[in-house]
């Protein structure tokens, strides 16, 4: 049995894999993430182990058990996935991080355990990022609109008047009231950085509580690779070909149960005036982040961290990201530069196999 799909090249192995991406626009991720899941993770149809996927999100998500999953687990897993987009989404209208935008310059907004939670961890990202992951960036991504019908490129103008009301500092979180705060009208959170990777963080924890012992979660290119593939063998994750169609990729790593997220120039963009501009924005001059990278992957304990330091490596640059990431504990990084070469910390290029010869391994 084959997945075929035009402009798509899944690739088949009798070895689980995954292809790290980060989206959450369906029109571009979503086909390949689904066919990735079932197709390469899987690695044929003689022996495909349970499986379901569901548009949530944004995104097409999918969790594979590998030994022991049953219906009622698969019904829990999405329903809490359901549940924290009802959290945590900026473009609906009715979830606590909306009514927080809605609410800027007006009034302090309630807001649950876990909202609160993790914008406070976005916040640390901000703080340790010296601002270059911003939780506030919410009128930058909105004015720019990469990855919607609305997308276009902003007069230098708007973009000054979005900068002024980026600010994580300005943000007040009450613990004890249990409320946030945004001073300024017009300000507004977006947790897109960050929330995708908690999602998939809780439900590994309902994976785990289940006794599952080896499990894949896809969130959209969000992995989460729990426990082992079976026998005590590592899982093989791909790390797409920023250069090439979804689905290539430049390289494979071999883990054991770790969080992989991959931010690149790839995942959503804008075509115009003969340019393409990605969707991560800089906060330093509201413009698309050009430091030099094609994409950035991090490898880490929970895809929290490396859902938001995908981010803040990709932003600062090889230079800065390489200082940071070394500075972190249980942080791993791989960086694809311009010039196709490809650096990184030690842990992830020990665990990393080249198989594209257009790229180059600097050590």
């Amino acid at each position: 049995m084959s997945f075929i799909k035009s402009g798509f090249r899944p690739v088949f192995s009798s070895q689980p894999r995954a292809v790290v991406s980060k989206s959450g626009i369906l029109k571009q991720a979503g086909p390949l993430v689904f066919l990735l899941s079932l197709g390469v993770v899987l690695g044929g149809c003689s022996k495909i182990p349970p499986a379901r996927s569901e548009f949530v999100l944004g995104t097409v998500c999918t969790v594979n058990l590998y030994r022991g999953g049953t219906a009622a687990l698969y019904g829990d897993i999405f329903a809490r996935l359901r549940d924290l987009e009802g959290l945590m989404s900026s473009n609906a209208a009715d979830t606590e991080v909306a009514r927080i935008n809605q609410n800027a310059g007006i009034a302090p907004v309630k807001a649950g355990e876990e909202v609160i939670r993790v914008l406070s961890a976005a916040l640390h990202y901000a703080e340790l990022s010296g601002g270059t992951f911003d939780p506030t960036v919410g009128p930058l991504v909105k004015l720019w609109g990469i990855g919607t019908e609305q997308a276009r490129i902003p007069a230098e103008e708007e973009i000054r008047g979005a900068l002024d009301l980026v600010n994580w500092r300005e943000v007040i979180v009450n613990r004890e009231a249990g409320t946030v705060f945004l001073p300024k009208p017009g300000m507004g959170i977006d947790l897109g950085a960050i929330a995708k990777g908690y999602a998939a963080d809780q439900a590994a924890e309902l994976i785990k509580k289940a006794g599952i012992s080896g499990a894949l979660i896809d969130l959209g290119g969000n992995i989460y690779a729990l426990g082992t593939k079976g026998e005590g063998k590592p899982w093989r994750i791909a790390v797409q070909d920023p250069l090439d169609v979804r689905g290539a990729y430049i390289g494979v790593l071999e883990l054991g149960e770790k969080s992989v997220v991959t931010s690149g120039v790839y995942e959503r963009f804008l075509e115009a005036e003969d340019r393409r501009y990605h969707h991560i924005l800089s906060t330093a001059d509201g413009y698309p982040a050009d430091t030099g990278l094609l994409s950035v992957t991090v490898i880490a304990d929970t895809s929290m961290d490396a859902d938001a330091l995908s981010t803040v490596l990709f932003v600062l640059g090889y230079g800065e990201g390489r200082i940071l990431a070394d500075s972190l504990e249980n942080i791993e990084a791989l960086f694809v530069l311009q010039d196709l070469s490809i650096r990184g910390t030690p842990g992830a290029l020990e665990n990393f196999t080249l198989v594209n010869d257009q790229y180059r391994i600097v050590r």
